[in-house]
């Protein structure tokens, strides 16, 4: 399976689950709980927000991963989605911007600032790590 097709039924299928505007939603919608420190509304969307993307990642996408060679395993950092590796290497797309990736945590610590992406940067993320997956498999191929 090539970066392009990989890509194109990563986007399908969780397009598939919600539309962008309902990705975004629920992205804004715990942004702004985060930025009110409301932590009853924290605790009612983060595990869900969470569990839809890693779940379309993990369950709706295995078939498109598996014939693309990628490894999907849940993921080390509070904010990312799946890690997933290929031929030794592996990472990890996130909601949450990188820079602020290494001190926002999503299991309740002050994430004073935290920016969660919208559908489009996330898909944007995935795109990153996955064509440096498919670098690292086409260099291991020839």
């Amino acid at each position: 399976m090539t970066l392009n097709e990989t890509l194109a039924r990563l986007r399908a299928g969780h397009l598939m689950v919600r539309d962008a505007q309902e990705w975004d939603q629920l992205s804004a919608d715990l942004g702004r709980a985060y930025d009110s420190n409301d932590d009853e509304l924290i605790e009612q969307l983060q595990p869900q927000f969470l569990q839809y993307w890693r779940t379309v990642t993990r369950y709706v996408l295995r078939d498109t991963f598996d014939a693309a060679g990628i490894a999907v395993a849940d993921p080390s950092h509070p904010w990312g989605i799946a890690r997933l590796t290929a031929n030794g290497t592996s990472c990890e797309p996130l909601l949450c911007h990188a820079n602020e990736a290494g001190t926002e945590r999503a299991g309740g610590a002050n994430a004073e600032g935290l920016r969660l992406l919208n559908f489009a940067d996330t898909m944007i993320h995935y795109t990153d790590c996955l064509t440096r997956l498919f670098d690292e498999r086409d260099s291991a191929n020839s």
